[in-house]
């Protein structure tokens, strides 16, 4: 069998047992599951269902598209997707029992004209901008739309499941934003009450809010890039704090070994030159696999039992290390990040060489990466 040229190795029984962390952690509230993205890229049905065998009760992604693809797989639990066009995939996730966001009158008209054409009643979950300034309706806004909502619940075209924000500072728990956006949601909530609407689950907390902010919980929590064992950053501190645990590591192998005098340039525009006679490897992993070309010089890499910088500049399907004074042979293992209680380098260590966040640098892991899922809890 051919060896993967990189191959991210997902672990979906730490992911089970984070999301079982955070369960234990939060006591009566349900957790959704954010497994958009392809599951943060570890994997979007895999996710989706190592979050389930940890208790999630729910799952959610963005996409109307990969909630499809979820109910296609066979997986039963609630789904919400929130993000769509003008012309999306309505009919078929109403079809599919998947619950979709309304964000204004013309979306949910949309979703309702599709459950009227298939005399089916859409689920929704309104959703609220009670302070990011991205999705969902402001507060000014939000009577006219829940009158709209109570002609078309009356039709029975719609029915609201419940209510959804999203935070803007969520990783700094101590930021003034976040007693504001609580506010604005209990005044949403007051309000979609008032309009005669029971509400079956409130959710605002995501993974920030999930660590940090006890009073955001309400009945449904919202976690994301938490079950993947990676800390959302900010003031919450790092991943271990909480007992969570990283659910994928990036790994490739040395496909070439050379000898070069001092002062060889290496890689493109030579930004790394060497100091003295050495060994440098390469490495068959490059910015179409999702290594940041930013990483150039600053991307830390396990190797020989050390961890070694990216030497020069990221190219589109390798990397160059120095290697010098290091044990290695061709075919030797080389891991750019994984566990850090194994000494590997960890997302965070990557996300700051690249000037960026640990959910870029999971994300955009690319299709060309073999995914190899061990310790499969079902």
């Amino acid at each position: 069998m051919t060896t993967p040229h990189v191959r991210a190795v997902v672990d979906l029984g730490a992911l089970a047992r984070n999301v079982a962390v955070l369960k234990s952690r939060i006591g009566s509230p349900a957790v959704m599951a954010v497994v958009k993205a392809g599951g943060y890229g570890h994997g979007l049905v895999e996710s989706g269902r190592a979050a389930i065998a940890g208790g999630a009760e729910w799952l959610a992604t963005a996409l109307l598209q990969e909630a499809l693809a979820l109910r296609a797989s066979g997986i039963q639990v609630p789904i919400l997707a929130w993000l769509y066009t003008a012309d999306d995939q309505f009919a078929e996730c109403i079809s599919n029992d998947i619950d979709l966001a309304v964000n204004s009158v013309a979306s949910l008209d949309a979703i309702a004209d599709a459950a009227q054409s298939l005399n089916r009643t859409a689920r929704v979950h309104i959703k609220v901008d009670t302070g990011l300034g991205r999705n969902g309706i402001m507060l000014a806004d939000l009577p006219a739309l829940l009158r709209a909502l109570n002609v078309r619940a009356a039709s029975g075209h719609v029915s609201v499941i419940g209510i959804m924000s999203h935070f803007a500072y969520a990783d700094q728990p101590s930021n003034n934003t976040i007693a504001q956006q609580i506010d604005n949601f209990m005044k949403a909530v007051d309000l979609t009450e008032a309009a005669g609407f029971e509400l079956e689950v409130k959710h605002l907390s995501n993974s920030a809010a999930t660590l940090g902010l006890p009073q955001t919980y309400f009945n449904l929590v919202r976690p994301g890039v938490a079950i993947y064992g990676i800390s959302p950053g900010g003031e919450v501190g790092a991943a271990h704090d909480h007992d969570l645990v990283p659910v994928m590591s990036l790994r490739s192998s040395i496909v070439l070994l050379k000898d070069v005098p001092a002062g060889t340039g290496l890689s493109y525009a030579h930004q790394y030159y060497t100091e003295v006679d050495t060994q440098v490897a390469l490495i068959p992993a490059g910015y179409a696999d999702g290594i940041p070309r930013a990483a150039t010089n600053k991307g830390p890499v396990l190797i020989g039992g050390e961890i070694r910088t990216i030497a020069g500049r990221v190219c589109m399907d390798q990397f160059v290390l120095d290697v010098g004074g290091l044990d290695v042979a061709l075919g030797d293992e080389v891991v750019l990040f994984g566990d850090p209680a194994r000494g590997e380098p960890s997302v965070e260590l990557w996300a700051e060489a690249a000037d960026t966040i640990s959910y870029e640098i999971i994300t955009r892991i690319g299709p060309r990466v073999a995914r190899e899922f061990i310790n499969v809890p079902w």
